[in-house]
């Protein structure tokens, strides 16, 4: 990597180290836009990364939201407008997704649910990468399906949205500054305020989202940070276990930022969908192969007994998508509708079809004429 101006990030690190209590957020975005500009060597984001760790960063609203707001400034940002739609026109779209990092390894469930919501009729944009915690990432699983992910830039994604009510924005392609990070995180093998943004950072702006937390301290900091990012009508959950899902299992903890700006708490349980519990040991992920046959049988309804836990799984979190975003008046009301279209096909044919219209894309950029 090409080091060039260190000075301003030197000056960042020795506030951060040396003098914490009068680091304010502004600095610590000042010292992440250095980094993602270039400016800083391997040893100083090193440094930038362990010290916000050990101070605490990450337990800061604030701080949360500052970084957060820098690394958005740093994506490519999608326009979701069409040709015969104007942003206003196009309507509402969501997201479902989790920080990782939770130790449960459990199925592809916000992966399964974006796509089974999209199916139902809400617009999603599924911000996600490739496995960093789990045996299988969301982007790993899509791929091994024959959707080609990395050919996806921000100016297909309207269209993708408009025409098929699902597109994968791959973080690696929409974050591209994040790659002077990415060696670094790697090396470190230590969580960083940096795991939790990716559910912040939706290139899109979602206008609803569920947002899963790996423990049940973030919570509070999470749903704070998206209140001072400007986000609405988002939850942020945490199962009881600290699973970065809805439950399965048991209690889910919410907090949803309301219309207002009010961070209302409260608790859910599969009860509250018509939906009877399961332990989560039945709905453990395994290789990306047998998530792939899962997720398979799971759309072409040929479930076996031992896929009834992740179904159940999938319709919780599904439901309350469907429920926060107000297509679902109630909980159980989301979880029938998510049940329905599961039962439907739709979702299969979705899927297929998002597939090939990513393989066209590649298509189109490997002909002659492009």
């Amino acid at each position: 990597m090409a080091v060039t101006e260190t000075t301003h990030i030197k000056s960042i690190l020795k506030h951060l180290i040396l003098g914490p209590k009068g680091f304010t957020p502004e600095h610590a975005a000042e010292g992440l836009r250095s980094i993602l500009r270039g400016e800083a060597s391997g040893a100083q984001i090193g440094g930038f990364l362990t010290a916000l760790r050990l101070r605490g960063m990450e337990r800061d609203p604030n701080m949360v939201a500052s970084l957060a707001a820098e690394s958005y400034r740093h994506a490519l940002r999608p326009s979701l407008e069409t040709s015969d739609k104007s942003r206003e026109q196009f309507g509402m779209v969501v997201d479902i997704v989790g920080t990782g990092g939770d130790g449960w390894n459990t199925f592809n469930i916000s992966t399964t649910s974006a796509l089974v919501a999209a199916a139902a009729g809400l617009q999603v944009a599924k911000h996600g990468s490739r496995a960093s915690s789990s045996n299988c990432g969301s982007a790993d699983l899509l791929e091994s399906l024959g959707c080609d992910l990395g050919i996806v830039s921000p100016s297909d994604v309207a269209e993708l949205v408009s025409k098929y009510r699902f597109c994968f924005l791959f973080s690696s392609t929409f974050h591209p500054s994040m790659r002077y990070l990415a060696k670094t995180r790697r090396e470190l093998g230590f969580p960083t305020p940096f795991n939790v943004l990716g559910p912040l950072t939706n290139p899109v702006l979602p206008d609803r989202a569920v947002i899963g937390v790996h423990s049940k301290s973030l919570g509070p900091v999470m749903a704070e940070a998206l209140k001072l990012l400007g986000r609405r009508n988002y939850a942020v959950v945490c199962g009881d276990e600290n699973l970065d899902e809805i439950s399965i299992a048991g209690t889910t903890h919410v907090w949803h930022i309301q219309e207002n700006g009010d961070i209302t708490n409260y608790t859910i349980h599969p009860s509250d969908f018509g939906v009877p519990t399961h332990p989560l040991s039945e709905a453990a992920g395994s290789s990306l192969e047998e998530n792939k046959e899962t997720l398979t049988r799971l759309l072409n309804n040929t479930l076996e007994a031992k896929d009834e836990a992740i179904r159940d799984f999938v319709l919780v979190n599904t439901g309350f998508l469907l429920y926060i975003s107000g297509m679902a008046l109630s909980m159980k009301e989301g979880a029938t509708i998510a049940r329905e279209t599961l039962e439907s096909g739709k979702v299969y044919t979705l899927l297929n079809n998002f597939a090939k219209a990513t393989q066209e894309l590649r298509e189109i950029s490997q002909s002659p004429s492009s």
